[in-house]
């Protein structure tokens, strides 16, 4: 998910004559590109999340908005180190990141480009688990989890725009919602709660 900087944009001509032209931008966010949303000047957050009846964050890890997210693939999973290597084995990641899922032994599913005579086995293997009944299913998980949590977070944190400056300051700010979304959510399970994904009423946002 690309977030916009706090403050003025800095245009591409100014940063290779690495001048500033006005006060107020912020000098660490880099331009990224969104397929829905074009060229962002700011950074970009990163989640993997539970599917199923409850949706929640289960990692995080941020970047500047021209950062590829197979850079941080490793980061975002390293979270789940402790897990046995069968759930390594088993685990389906829906997630264009081929090589980290290939050394981990990590079934890809996610639109793969075929080339005639030039394109492995093991990536043929893929895309036809891709576009199989199953694979469509899995992948279509997107929609219904990690896609609505980002627009959750959004909405409970108004993180349309990041109110700090600065690539430590919002990577600080943005995790720390995430981490306030998880605690609410598991102290919601904890008393019963019907819905624990109530959070926004709970922090009286």
């Amino acid at each position: 998910m690309l977030k916009a900087a706090d403050g003025p944009v800095w245009h591409k001509s100014d940063i290779k004559k690495n001048r500033l032209p006005i006060s107020g931008i912020d000098t660490d966010a880099k331009w990224g590109f969104s397929k829905s949303k074009g060229w962002i000047f700011g950074y970009k957050l990163r989640m993997s999340c539970s599917v199923g009846k409850l949706i929640v964050p289960l990692s995080a890890c941020t970047s500047t908005a021209n950062v590829d997210d197979s850079q941080k693939f490793k980061e975002l999973k390293s979270h789940y180190q402790d897990y046995s290597k069968t759930f390594w084995q088993i685990l389906h990641t829906m997630m264009d990141h081929y090589d980290s899922c290939t050394k981990k032994k990590i079934r890809l599913i996610c639109p793969i480009k075929i080339y005639p005579s030039t394109t492995p086995p093991e990536r043929i293997k893929l895309a036809d688990f891709y576009n199989s009944v199953i694979g469509q299913e899995l992948y279509s998980l997107r929609k219904v989890s990690i896609e609505p949590l980002f627009e959750y977070l959004k909405d409970i944190f108004d993180l349309r725009v990041l109110p700090v400056k600065g690539t430590e300051n919002v990577q600080s700010f943005v995790l720390i919602c995430v981490l306030v979304c998880q605690l609410t959510v598991y102290y919601n399970c904890v008393i019963g709660a019907e819905n624990p994904r109530i959070v926004k009423r709970m922090l009286c946002c």
